[in-house]
Formats: structure tokens, sequence, C-alpha cells
């Protein structure tokens, strides 16, 4: 990966951290973290929908019959997703819970290279990436209950 989406991907992981934390304050203050992700997810609709305007064309959707249906239940599992790290934030906290999102991501992503499923590249897991995993899941321990 080129140096420019390292640091793009840093600066959307600073952005996703924040608009979390937004999310999670709204069902905070609502006391209700269903309710809030459910404004998130309709404001979010409208947001999507605004940015897609110069995106169609006619049979912009016609492709859509390509696709697999299990793939569509990923809004779903953005939903579950959003609402669980907004309900887990105010019990634990921005940093615990955005280190811990991390890490599990990186193993998530390894599998999913690994196996080249989605789409992914093939990267077969190796020692090397075995041992960063290690060494992250250390740093999460070191940053989460470290007083």
């Amino acid at each position: 990966m080129k140096i420019q989406f390292y640091i793009l991907t840093i600066l959307l992981g600073i952005v996703l951290a924040v608009h979390l934390a937004m999310n999670g304050k709204v069902g905070n203050v609502l006391q209700n973290a269903r309710v809030g992700n459910a404004l998130f997810w309709c404001i979010g609709a409208v947001g999507a929908l605004a940015i897609s305007v110069g995106g169609w064309r006619t049979g912009a959707l016609e492709p859509l019959k390509q696709v697999h249906p299990v793939l569509l239940t990923a809004g779903v599992f953005g939903a579950c997703l959003v609402f669980a790290i907004a309900w887990l934030i105010p019990q634990a906290g921005a940093g615990a819970v955005m280190i811990t999102l991390i890490a599990g991501q990186v193993i998530g992503g390894l599998v999913m290279s690994h196996y080249g499923w989605l789409g992914s590249p093939v990267q077969p897991i190796s020692l090397t990436r075995v041992i960063g995993v290690l060494v992250m899941i250390a740093g999460v321990v070191l940053a989460t209950f470290s007083k």
C-alpha cells in the first residue's frame, strides 16, 4: 500500500473513533442506545443518498442481480456493530473499545486474506504476521489494563 493510503486509513480510523463515540454519547443522553443507533442509521441513510446522487445512472442497480443475497446482510451487520460499539464506549471507554476493536479487525483481516475471502488477495498467515498479532494483543492489554 502506498504511504498516502496508510495516512488516509489512519485519518479514517480517527474519524471512525470520533463518530462512534458521538453515537454512543447520543444513546447515553437519550438513555436508550437502540434509539440513538436508529437515529444514526436514518441520518446516515439520508447522507448516503446525498453522496450517491452523482453516481446514479440508468440501470445502476442492474448488476444487483449478480450479488449474492447474503452479502446484502452487511447492512444489518453494520447496524448491530455500531449499536454494540455505541453501547460499549460509555461502559468501557473509547480508547479501550477502539484499540480492542482494531485488534479484532487485524485478526479478522489476516484470516480473510489467508483464505482470500470476499475477493481479498490471498496473503498466507506467516510466523511474522502471527507475531505481529501477538504484539498487538499485548498492546491492547497494556493500553487497556495499565494504570
